[in-house]
């Protein structure tokens, strides 16, 4: 005997409400946030239904959709005529409830990748330490259920100055490409003032092309085309001495694509710190630019050479935020383990009495005379003391030293190997960061605080003891990577990928989907 059900108007209209709801929460539960938000307004839709709400959140988020390779960000996976078919494929209820959640998934991907970046950096490099605050996904989906759709995926972005004029040169070297790029490469080793040649015409061709110089048909190397070599020598930190070297010519010789690659990771850069206060007052310190700076309301107001970390897996800087909290004058160096053992120890077992300007320290804290001690039965594992040294002019950290207390043991200071900061590139530290001007940098910070900086710094310094000197105001200290930077006449200023990390993450920007594009000017 079989039993035929006949279904009225309502109970069919009610069977279809069931069948959409049941497959939200089928389809939702792959993630807890979006499952978590679903649940909390009993499976409604917010993309689906015919009605002028879901109609404008669709809408807005097509138009999105359609701006996701302006940003960078993998236009494959962000393509609304993909997204629009798979909506044309719906064919009943179910379809339709598990499309809803496959909107919602899309939504909560592209607000994360535009507002925080694509990719996570500590799996990319070890030394990019930073930590991206993401959002959660039933709070991003709550937020965007009730708001106006079109402002709120317009503010997902970064609103910084440098993420916006990025963007710019993004497209103006897209355009460049289009048009083959910036023409023949130089090949010569050295070009300088007075010669003449086909080189000489490669080299004018690419520095019009890139807009260093404008339209000329000289054939030699004039005053125009020392001027500009020497505005681009100044916009790679390079030497500013007019005359076209190999590292000249190597950074005039890199291509359109290898520029875009660097404004596209300098904008992925910028996405994962649009979550983080910057302060109105603070340190920047660009680990590829070989300088620190104070900014204040958005302006330099104070700017000085640095050394960085050397290029070996264990010296190289890391990129981190912190907030510096005092500065200590006349520091004693505590000798880092890895140093005392990887450095010190193969010395001492060779001469006890060898780097004497360095004491040795028990567990107690007394100092432990050299004599009679028999350091070939040590090794890394097993030595037994620290290493310090003393305040003094020699001290490996200078007469000055900005604390900003971290668990990376990284931090701003002095240093006696001034010659270093006349080298063009300045990677030679054990990570820390070391300052040309640290006493400068010290009057610009204590200014807010003291009438007189200087004379209170240099009685203090006089005494020879160490002393601690907090910052009534702290101040944040953000350590960066940026081989792309805007300059405020709005010209792009370029550095070398000195730890190699950039190439990093725009290898693991490619796996997410990510391309070089042209684009028609």
């Amino acid at each position: 005997m079989s039993v035929v059900v006949t279904l009225s108007a309502s109970s069919s209209a009610q069977a279809e409400i069931t069948a959409f709801k049941q497959a939200v929460a089928e389809e939702s539960a792959k993630d807890a946030g979006i499952a978590a938000f679903y649940r909390g307004r009993n499976f409604e839709p917010i993309w689906t239904q015919n009605n002028g709400k879901d109609a404008t959140r669709r809408n807005a988020f097509l138009q999105a959709l359609s701006m996701a390779r302006v940003h960078g960000l993998p236009a494959g996976k962000y393509d609304p005529n993909v997204f629009m078919a798979d909506l044309g494929r719906v064919q009943n209820q179910r379809d339709l409830g598990r499309m809803e959640v496959q909107m919602s998934r899309l939504f909560v991907q592209y607000a994360q990748d535009i507002s925080r970046g694509i990719v996570t950096p500590s799996k990319v490099d070890p030394g990019m330490v930073r930590k991206v605050s993401r959002f959660k996904s039933e709070d991003l989906l709550e937020a965007f259920a009730k708001s106006s759709p079109a402002g709120f995926l317009k503010n997902l972005a970064p609103k910084a100055p440098e993420y916006l004029a990025l963007t710019k040169e993004k497209l103006t070297l897209e355009k460049q490409l289009e048009r083959g790029g910036w023409g023949p490469t130089v090949n010569a080793k050295k070009l300088e003032p007075g010669a003449s040649g086909n080189e000489v015409v490669t080299l004018r061709n690419r520095l019009i092309a890139m807009g260093y110089m404008g339209r000329s048909a000289s054939q030699t190397y004039d005053v125009a085309m020392q001027k500009a070599v020497q505005l681009f020598q100044l916009t790679h930190g390079l030497s500013p001495d007019g005359v076209a070297g190999g590292a000249t010519i190597s950074e005039i010789n890199v291509p359109v694509e290898g520029r875009l690659k660097s404004v596209m990771v300098a904008m992925e850069r910028e996405r994962w710190l649009n979550g983080l206060e910057r302060g109105e007052r603070h340190v920047w310190v660009n680990i590829t630019d070989f300088h620190v700076r104070i900014i204040d309301d958005g302006k330099t107001t104070f700017e000085t050479r640095s050394v960085v970390g050397k290029n070996t897996s264990d010296r190289q800087t890391p990129e981190f935020s912190d907030v510096m909290t005092h500065m200590v004058i006349n520091p004693t160096w505590n000798v880092p383990r890895s140093i005392a053992v990887k450095e010190y120890l193969p010395m001492l077992k060779k001469n006890p009495n060898a780097v004497s300007h360095l004491r040795l320290i028990n567990g107690s804290g007394q100092i432990v005379s050299r004599e009679g001690q028999d350091f070939t039965q040590y090794s890394a594992r097993n030595f037994p003391f620290d290493i310090k040294q003393p305040p003094s002019r020699g001290n490996a950290l200078g007469l000055v030293k900005f604390m900003f207390p971290n668990r990376y043991n990284i931090y701003l200071h002095d240093t006696p190997a001034k010659d270093l900061f006349g080298r063009e590139s300045r990677a030679f530290s054990h990570g820390c960061v070391r300052l040309r001007d640290p006493q400068d940098f010290a009057f610009a910070l204590l200014a807010r605080q003291q009438s007189d900086p200087e004379p209170y710094f240099k009685k203090i310094l006089a005494t020879g003891r160490e002393t601690t000197v907090p910052l009534d105001q702290p101040v944040p200290v953000h350590i960066v990577y940026r081989t792309a930077i805007t300059d405020p006449k709005g010209r792009t200023n370029y550095r070398r990928d000195v730890y190699g990390r950039d190439a990093k993450i725009f290898d693991a920007m490619q796996k997410a989907g990510v391309t070089l594009q042209a684009v028609q000017g």
